[in-house]
């Protein structure tokens, strides 16, 4: 593949970075932008959603026809990360978790008149989203497939929802939902994708979750469904199709975790940077110390080679490929070098990296999730192992 980036997608990316310095950074800088959850208030969001907009820098992930930008993935993987520069960007854009990753899929899979219900109104920022798959024990979690509880039984020209999910990313500020649930028993068209919104009766939140890091608008919720009924029109793909819905959906969506955590790691160490070029001890810059160019220089190296992953990957994907084990290579590699950068920064900053005067203590507790959601990186290795056994030397084609 080539590397250069196309002349609209470099200018759309320079774009987005100096939206970033101009705009959100000193947004970022405000104690008085964040709210109970550590994330941007609405109120400050809403007015620098209002700016991107202006500046056509909106939903760049969607098609121009409905709004969008009309990026395909490799525009994505270097704009996203230009927005993940500030921890408040991505969701600025309206490209962060769970809305991206639910209109990345509702854009290739729902109808015509699904998109206009469903998507459109998440493009347009006039609502959130959320995707509600993860099971309390013993229901599904990285095995939705052999062990999800929640069912949906067909009822003439409707569908009776009973079950119980929890972690659900967004759900207390969401209005649309796609819900998967078992609706049969065949272990081939088992689960089947399905749209609600918040208003049907038939389900309620039991709890939001307390998390050990800062939390996305709407938390990650546990949810009761007690016979929500859905009409057979607000199924998504064919009835058993759930499984593929899911792996459309979450392929994608790691790929765009990866995007953005690859900006995150870059930012901290841009503020390790500004730190050990000022601070002096014994006589001598931290930055001009051995020990602590070791630490950058394997901190770079990763972001570099998780940028390589990520860039691959979607480039497979545009090319109309699964990408399978491109996406759980990226995945596990740039989970953990968010990790690294971020910790490897709170060292080179001491105390003041552990303390709440940086971001760092911030993306510490956030990076933590990275190895964890949308598959954990044991079952990706499982994945690349899989491959490994069914290609044997082939893994490594260059074709």
């Amino acid at each position: 593949m080539d590397f250069t980036l196309s002349p609209e997608v470099e200018e759309t990316r320079r774009r987005i970075g100096a939206f970033v310095a101009e705009h959100i950074l000193p947004a970022e800088a405000d104690p008085q932008s964040y709210d109970e959850h550590e994330n941007i208030a609405e109120e400050c969001l809403t007015t620098l959603r209002a700016k991107a907009k202006a500046e056509g820098l909106w939903a760049l992930q969607m098609p121009k026809e409905r709004g969008g930008g009309g990026l395909d993935m490799v525009g994505m993987a270097a704009c996203y990360e230009e927005m993940a520069r500030s921890i408040f960007g991505p969701v600025v854009f309206n490209s962060a978790a769970p809305d991206d990753g639910n209109m990345l899929v509702l854009n290739k899979v729902a109808s015509e008149v699904q998109k206009e219900q469903w998507l459109q109104p998440i493009i347009d920022g006039e609502v959130r989203s959320a995707i509600v798959i993860t099971e309390p024990a013993p229901g599904s979690g990285s095995d939705p497939a052999g062990m999800m509880r929640t069912t949906a039984e067909r009822k003439g020209d409707r569908w009776i929802i009973n079950g119980r999910k929890w972690f659900i990313t967004g759900a207390e500020g969401a209005s649309h939902f796609i819900l998967i649930a078992r609706t049969s028993k065949d272990p081939r068209r088992e689960l089947t994708t399905f749209l609600f919104h918040k208003d049907q009766p038939g389900w309620h939140i039991v709890r939001r979750i307390p998390i050990m890091g800062p939390e996305e608008h709407g938390g990650h919720c546990e949810m009761q469904f007690d016979g929500l009924e859905i009409p057979d029109e607000n199924r998504l793909m064919d009835v058993g199709r759930g499984m593929k819905c899911i792996q459309i959906r979450l392929g994608m969506a790691r790929l765009t975790h990866c995007m953005r955590w690859l900006g995150m790691a870059k930012r901290a160490l841009e503020i390790a940077g500004e730190y050990i070029a000022e601070r002096e001890s014994f006589g001598i810059k931290l930055m001009d110390r051995e020990s602590v160019q070791l630490l950058m220089g394997e901190a770079a190296m990763s972001i570099q080679t998780g940028r390589l992953l990520t860039m691959h990957a979607a480039w497979k994907l545009d090319q109309g490929e699964f990408a399978r084990k491109e996406v759980s290579a990226a995945k596990v590699t740039v989970a953990d070098t968010l990790h690294q950068c971020v910790d490897t920064a709170i060292q080179l900053c001491g105390a003041k990296g552990y303390s709440k005067d940086t971001l760092l203590e911030w993306m510490y507790r956030y990076a933590r999730q990275a190895r964890l959601v949308d598959g954990a990186s044991e079952v990706h290795k499982m994945v690349l192992a899989r491959f490994v056994r069914e290609e044997g030397r082939d893994f490594w084609t260059w074709g």
